[in-house]
């Protein structure tokens, strides 16, 4: 049973990772599932989920807290 899990993990690997890096997955997740069992399919759609660019970057943004110079105002 573990290794079917895994071997289908692996098999939805570009999905995985084009998921982890913020694109949509319908796309993909039909491709991979039509043309995922050929060698040249999978490994096409994995290099399409390893170059293409996100649709949004996610960046952190700074919190600003005013310093009034200890006063308590």
């Amino acid at each position: 049973m573990i290794t079917f899990a895994l071997l289908t993990l692996l098999y939805f690997l570009p999905t995985v990772i084009r998921s982890n890096r913020g694109h949509r997955t319908g796309g993909i997740f039909l491709l991979n599932l039509l043309f995922g069992w050929t060698i040249v399919g999978w490994f096409a759609l994995l290099l399409w989920a390893l170059i293409s660019q996100p649709l949004y970057c996610r960046a952190a943004v700074p919190i600003y807290y005013p310093y009034y110079g200890g006063r308590g105002y």
